[in-house]
């Protein structure tokens, strides 16, 4: 196939023209370039730096699945994500993110999470007393403390104090900010290591470091067992028979703390508003609830056959997916659709832009659950909530089946109201709600 296509070029000084509304929100700056320049465009972000931004859905399963061996993670994760987490599954590339996975996945096999659901639904229950009826509230504080509760006690059960946590949830939300402060200004870099304020968020890591470890020595000296994710961690072999190490038991703690609560906590923020939007779903949710069983019905059962709850998951993370973009580095040089690309190229998938594509999506821009009728399957090619192919998150039923508990878990409490007229986002590691203030009311019996 030739590869004579130009890539069209957004130029540095459009980059620059726009860098207060980019740190801001991005994502409409990145939008008129797509509409402007097509569904693949180059922007330049200095002199000899550029990244490619995406949004065709074939080059993307092209890249993740078809071709992924020629292509690794870029410097944000694989540099400078890891100097704040570690080198985990999220950050590490190569055989030692391979190993790291083999051993690894057996904790996330659905038959292993079963041990699990009864804790994330007590915790879940119980962060739900936090809510006021009859009164406009802001959402995702209580979602985002429910999000980081259910990982704490799914990884640690009763094993960690309270302060600890309060202060490791500060630690991984004061690190992200700073994290995308570096990302989108990059011409200050000079100013976050002289100014000390880079090595500042470098001591909190380490603080964060020291409290997981106290809790992994104190389980390790302990004789009692919780089947919880730690037990399970700390129980997986490498194929010598060996463990992980106390320092990559760590990594891959931070990491599950990153990755799991944040992207759970946005998901369920921007679920609830839409639902407060679309009451009729919230009707339909609740009866799938009534005929499954109600609090009666068994939790795993719950969780695998509650299919109206699911395609409004789906569906929400499909208008607003938390993991809003994916990021890729090909090792040798390649070709898609007579289109050239140097090794070394930074490639951008748009998650947000290929979710909402005109091409690919009846009424893109709708809250349609009833599209998901079939589940997510049908649209592989162009979905891509939890990544695609063999990096594709392990984590991924594990946030499903939390996520399905909580919604039916509040639903069948309450009836929500929005207090909002349009739904807001704030655009940093993943995609943040923002200002998502609901009303609710205690649930009658009768719909």
């Amino acid at each position: 196939m030739s590869t004579n296509k130009q890539i069209p070029t957004v130029p540095l000084n459009k980059f620059i023209k726009h860098s207060l509304e980019i740190l801001k929100n991005p994502l409409p700056f990145h939008h008129r370039n797509f509409e402007e320049q097509g569904d693949i465009f180059r922007l330049k972000i200095g002199f000899s730096n550029s990244v490619v931004f995406c949004r065709d859905a074939d080059f993307a399963v092209y890249v993740l699945q078809k071709n992924q061996k020629n292509y690794k993670k870029s410097k944000i994760q694989t540099e400078d994500l890891v100097k704040y987490v570690g080198e985990g599954l999220l950050t590490s590339e190569g055989e030692k993110w391979k190993k790291q996975r083999k051993m690894m996945q057996p904790a996330f096999h659905k038959k292993q999470l079963q041990n699990l659901l009864s804790g994330m639904q007590d915790t879940i229950v119980s962060e739900y007393k936090n809510i006021q009826t009859n009164t406009s509230i802001d959402v995702f504080p209580i979602l985002n403390d429910l999000a980081f509760q259910t990982v704490v006690k799914s990884l640690f059960t009763k094993a960690a104090k309270a302060k600890d946590m309060e202060r490791l949830q500060f630690i991984t939300e004061a690190n992200q900010q700073m994290l995308v402060k570096e990302l989108r200004q990059p011409y200050l870099g000079w100013w976050f290591n002289a100014s000390g304020t880079l090595s500042k968020h470098l001591d909190l890591s380490n603080e964060a470091r020291v409290i997981l470890k106290g809790i992994v020595e104190e389980r390790k000296s302990s004789n009692n067992r919780y089947d919880d994710l730690l037990d399970m961690l700390l129980e997986t072999k490498y194929d010598d028979g060996k463990g992980m190490s106390e320092e990559q038991l760590i990594d891959e703690i931070l990491i599950i703390f990153t990755a799991g609560h944040e992207t759970t906590s946005n998901a369920l923020t921007f679920t609830f508003q839409l639902l407060a939007k679309h009451p009729e779903w919230q009707d339909e949710i609740y009866k799938e609830w009534l005929a499954l069983g109600g609090d009666d019905a068994d939790l795993m059962t719950r969780v695998s056959t509650s299919k109206v709850c699911q395609q409004v998951l789906e569906e929400s993370m499909r208008l607003y997916p938390p993991a809003y973009f994916i990021d890729r580095v090909n090792i040798e040089a390649d070709s898609f659709n007579g289109i050239a690309f140097e090794s070394g190229c930074n490639l951008l998938f748009s998650v947000y832009e290929i979710h909402r594509h005109p091409k690919l999506w009846e009424r893109p821009n709708v809250f349609m659950p009833e599209r998901f009728v079939e589940g997510s399957r049908p649209f592989s090619s162009q979905y891509f909530p939890f990544g695609a192919g063999p990096r594709k998150c392990i984590g991924n039923n594990f946030a499903m089946f939390e996520m399905i508990i909580a919604v039916t878990e509040l639903v069948s409490k309450f009836k929500m109201q929005a207090d909002f007229n349009e739904i807001d986002i704030t655009p940093l590691i993943t995609l943040k709600p923002k200002n998502a203030f609901l009303r609710f009311e205690n649930r009658d019996s009768n719909l």
